[in-house]
């Protein structure tokens, strides 16, 4: 047992590789007494934290999850008395995470909380396609949204369309029909969208579309979660490069056939 006072830290893990960590978590798990791992988490992050004793928590939509209730009373618990406990949270803990429970669960308690930042799935969607998720030629920001409201409702669809902002969607896959549904009633068919199962991780799987063929060729192609859907005309630059890429590809054959 440490003889600190303990402490929690809320650790962002990324949205898959473990290269993808920042350097100020590596140096946290490193010195983690307990590690509370996420089930989004690279499950090989416990390789970073030699001597932390690992607890899994894991809080998947649609599967038994961990009560968030009870992870908060494991970290106050491990914490009061003396240990260093790091909340390994997959993406970015501040985002759709539930930092502002646990945050508020242990200030409450008097317990000292660290908050390392990390890289969002959302972000690693929109490298992953190449693209700009603010393009100022196509919109004049960025709106993340999550598809489930705290009272297992939906969001005002047509409020999020009326921003023309690239619309970063998590957790819709299980409502993708019914989000997608929704947003043609402000949105022209033809919107850019994509789905990146995955993201940042060596499982990843992209899916580029239309808004209007959005649901139906998830489906056919078989995505699921997690996953992160964008909308937006900014996902068209996707659409764009590939095609030149393609393009390239085929020149390059043609001269090589010509030579």
């Amino acid at each position: 047992m440490n003889t600190n006072s303990g402490k929690v830290t809320l650790l962002s893990a990324g949205p898959g590789e473990l290269d993808l960590l920042t350097l100020r978590a590596v140096k946290a798990l490193a010195v983690a007494d307990v590690v509370l791992l996420d089930d989004l988490a690279n499950p090989e992050i416990v390789s970073l934290a030699p001597q932390a004793r690992v607890i899994r928590v894991g809080k998947r939509g649609g599967c038994r999850s961990t009560p968030q209730a009870f992870i908060e009373r494991l970290m106050r618990r491990y914490a009061q008395k003396g240990l260093h406990v790091v909340r390994v949270k997959g993406g970015e803990a501040l985002l759709f995470g539930r930092a502002g429970e646990e945050l508020a669960s242990l200030r409450e308690a008097g317990i000292a909380v660290e908050i390392v930042n990390g890289i969002s799935s959302g972000f690693a969607a929109a490298a992953a396609l190449g693209i700009s998720l603010t393009h100022r030629r196509h919109c004049h920001g960025v709106t993340f949204v999550t598809a489930h409201t705290e009272d297992h409702g939906e969001p005002d669809w047509a409020a999020l369309a009326a921003t023309r902002t690239t619309l970063a969607i998590y957790m819709g896959m299980r409502r993708i029909g019914s989000l997608a549904a929704a947003l043609l009633e402000s949105l022209p068919g033809h919107t850019p969208a994509a789905v990146v199962q995955w993201a940042g991780s060596i499982h990843e799987r992209r899916l580029l579309t239309r808004l209007e063929r959005l649901a139906a060729d998830a489906a056919d192609a078989g995505f699921g979660s997690p996953a992160v859907i964008l909308v937006g005309d900014a996902i068209g630059e996707s659409v764009q490069a590939l095609w030149v890429q393609d393009a390239a590809s085929c020149d390059d054959a043609a001269s090589a056939r010509a030579a």
